[in-house]
């Protein structure tokens, strides 16, 4: 059973930048996806990106741009640079790593993130 951490959330003025951490307790196979996923209050969760070893990075329409996502294999951790926050990007973030061979996904408890002056 891999256990994900995440940190790095807080509170944040508009167009400021956070960096969240997730650390896995177990070796996540590069081969594996690692990412982030939000959700807002009273709204469904969201995916905002994922990666792979270190290559293709993968971003949601609404993130593209002022987001970064990087990944450690050797840390078993994924990092996510958000910049240019705004109120839209208040959530709770969620680390999650995904097993391909067995199909399951692991998921962290969350970690706030909110925007406002």
């Amino acid at each position: 059973q891999v256990q994900l951490v995440e940190s790095g959330g807080g509170l944040v003025q508009p167009g400021g930048s956070l960096r969240l951490s997730c650390a896995a307790s177990d070796r996540v196979g590069s081969g594996n996806p690692m990412g982030w996923y939000r959700q807002a209050p009273g709204k469904q969760r969201e995916f905002v990106a994922s990666l792979i070893g270190g290559r293709d990075p993968r971003y949601g329409d609404s993130v593209e741009g002022r987001f970064t996502i990087s990944r450690d294999n050797a840390k078993n951790s994924v990092y996510l640079q958000m910049n240019s926050l705004n109120s839209e990007d208040t959530a709770v973030y969620y680390c999650y790593a995904r097993n391909l061979f067995s199909g399951i996904d692991y998921w962290g408890q969350g970690t706030q993130v909110t925007v406002s002056s």
